[in-house]
């Protein structure tokens, strides 16, 4: 403080932490002005220490403590329709991920996962011929999406394969859009009026769903079974409640703390994202 007295130390004690300032000095590596001040190149030379990962469970991709495997099937669910997921990269070290166990609940030869951004016919002729397929749907809601279950009651042809983008809304937006051949498909969405389940993680509105559950609804209504949607979404509840047991908390949707003035963060001065945020406190479908 302003009037504080500076403490009496004694001539010996002094002398001692001179001598050791001196001493630091001596040892210490301070910058060389001929070696352009570059004191670290020691550290190169210390071990580096991994992080070990914990033990992981071979079917359900979780940690060996927490595995979920009693919530899946005890045999891969028996369908006919071929899933495609197409993985953000980001998503794919997520921890609370939930394809791993979708893909634990099916055949292994009824699911494959996809990672990147981009993909072109140079470089996936398979997935190229699976978009021009015209068995093939790709489910992402829009305009020009018909309900899904509305095109299982009028088209005579059978569906065989659907695609489902794995990512957040705006990852999801950027491959769609920025990958032709996804515009190949037949477009669909799904007419539900269900919240989501997978309420450890935050949505933009409560009709919006994970690709867990996504994939639930809409092999249950392509396959004209819906013990498969009970099942599909079996271990992500566990999931979710082991979570929630253990400190997370629910996350409720965007629109939902926006409506009731809970949203904890200011509201963006960009124009585009402002009206995005009207739209969801108005419950505009985006």
């Amino acid at each position: 403080g302003a009037g504080a007295t500076e403490p009496l130390i004694p001539q010996e004690t002094a002398r001692e932490g001179e001598g050791a300032v001196e001493s630091a000095e001596a040892t210490l590596p301070f910058p060389d002005p001929e070696n352009d001040g570059n004191c670290a190149d020691g550290l190169w030379e210390l071990p580096v220490e991994h992080a070990l990962r914990r033990p992981e469970c071979s079917r359900c991709r979780r940690p060996q403590k927490v595995c979920l495997c009693p919530f899946l099937p005890v045999h891969p669910l028996n369908i006919s329709t071929d899933l495609y997921i197409i993985q953000h990269p980001a998503e794919e070290n997520k921890v609370l991920r939930t394809v791993p166990l979708l893909a634990a609940c099916l055949p292994q030869d009824k699911v494959k996962v996809k990672i990147g951004r981009r993909f072109s016919e140079e470089r996936d002729p398979e997935l190229s011929a699976i978009c021009r397929n015209p068995g093939t749907l790709i489910l992402y809601p829009g305009a020009e999406a018909i309900n899904l279950e509305e095109l299982i009651s009028n088209s005579p042809n059978h569906l065989s394969t659907i695609i489902i983008i794995d990512g957040t809304w705006s990852q999801a937006k950027d491959i769609f859009y920025k990958n032709s051949l996804f515009r190949l498909p037949r477009q669909v969405q799904l007419k539900t009026s269900v919240s989501s389940q997978y309420v450890i993680r935050t949505q933009p509105t409560n009709r919006c769903l994970s690709t867990l559950e996504c994939a639930a609804v809409a092999l249950a209504i392509l396959e004209k079974n819906d013990h498969i949607q009970e099942t599909l979404l079996r271990p992500l509840q566990a999931l979710c409640s082991f979570q929630l047991q253990h400190g997370a908390q629910i996350r409720l949707s965007k629109e939902h703390l926006l409506k009731n003035g809970l949203y904890p963060k200011p509201m963006p001065k960009n124009k585009r994202k402002l009206r995005k945020m009207e739209l969801l406190m108005n419950s505009v479908k985006i």
